[in-house]
């Protein structure tokens, strides 16, 4: 089975929906998507979402940052079947285990990879309004790639260097993954 690594961005924030407790309000606009079994970065605006669900039907990880708390509760409402029964890794939500502390993608990806994000998210609803279709697919593949990135050196190297807020310590978190990818008999 497939893993594939995931970002969304969507057609607008929490302060257009009420604040964070309505994330189920929130619209994708695009989804960017790394296969590993294809070797290849797919690209899913909202009229080709029923190409998404395809391909997400047949992994058997999701990897992403943040994904449990944002990606996955936004994007399943456009699928029929349950894309919570399968098992993600989230960066973010391990990083938390390790080392009790939250920190952004741009952040990790500077300490760990010597590169930052290209925007930040709120920009991606200013593409979306302007109908600038080409920034929006960049910037979300951009933070697939970063994520792979992180990802892949983690897997290499078994930690992630992580800044500790509100200092300049920088800490090694260790990762031992056992990844559970599902048999394809479960769709």
């Amino acid at each position: 089975m497939d893993k594939l690594v995931i970002d969304i961005e969507t057609k607008n924030s929490f302060a257009d929906v009420g604040g964070q407790q309505n994330l189920h309000k929130l619209d994708a606009s695009f989804v960017g998507v790394y296969s590993y079994d294809k070797n290849e970065y797919f690209s899913f605006f909202e009229n080709q979402f029923n190409d998404l669900e395809s391909l997400i039907q047949k992994a058997g990880l999701i990897i992403g940052f943040s994904i449990n708390r944002f990606d996955i509760p936004v994007l399943e409402k456009y699928f029929k079947f349950n894309l919570r029964a399968i098992p993600k890794l989230d960066l973010l939500e391990e990083i938390e285990l390790g080392l009790g502390q939250r920190v952004s993608l741009d952040i990790l990806a500077k300490t760990n990879l010597g590169i930052g994000k290209t925007h930040h998210g709120l920009e991606a609803i200013r593409f979306y309004n302007e109908k600038n279709w080409v920034e929006l697919k960049n910037y979300c593949l951009n933070d697939v790639k970063i994520t792979k990135d992180l990802y892949d050196l983690a897997k290499k190297q078994g930690h992630l260097m992580v800044p500790r807020k509100y200092s300049d310590e920088i800490v090694k978190v260790s990762f031992n993954w056992k990844e559970q990818i599902l048999p394809a008999t479960l769709f």
